[in-house]
């Protein structure tokens, strides 16, 4: 089941399965992704095709955020995985002259997120 709801600035698409982000649009290949290798990959909790994905809708100027639901199996994952792609989205939506280095500065971000989360959780736990 996929879930879709339209926000001013983009629409967001929610599914348990990341190759129904292929279906929705119905296309075979989006943004160099590939239905075919989606459907080949073992797709788990811990390891997907598609974990997240922001991009333009195709054929079209307005923008998507796709998130695989079956990667929010916590609260940090979930966070953090929303956190990821709607940084995708503003940079899209506002600072396109940081595109080449975009990915390498959200997954940083994301990457020391999870090590000052992990750190507080250790401290508030004793």
């Amino acid at each position: 089941m996929t879930y879709v709801n339209y926000y001013k600035d983009y629409t967001l698409i929610l599914s348990y399965n990341p190759c129904d982000i292929f279906k929705y649009f119905n296309v075979t290949e989006l943004h160099g992704l590939s239905l075919k290798e989606c459907q080949q990959y073992n797709n788990t909790t811990e390891d997907a095709y598609i974990a997240g994905l922001c991009n333009l809708i195709p054929n079209s100027n307005r923008s998507f955020v796709f998130i695989n639901l079956s990667r929010c199996t916590d609260i940090v994952k979930t966070s953090l995985l929303v956190m990821h792609e709607l940084l995708h989205l503003y940079f899209e939506l506002n600072y396109n002259n940081l595109k080449e280095k975009e990915e390498e500065i959200i997954t940083n971000a994301e990457n020391e997120s999870y090590k000052i989360i992990e750190l507080i959780n250790k401290i508030k736990n004793g």
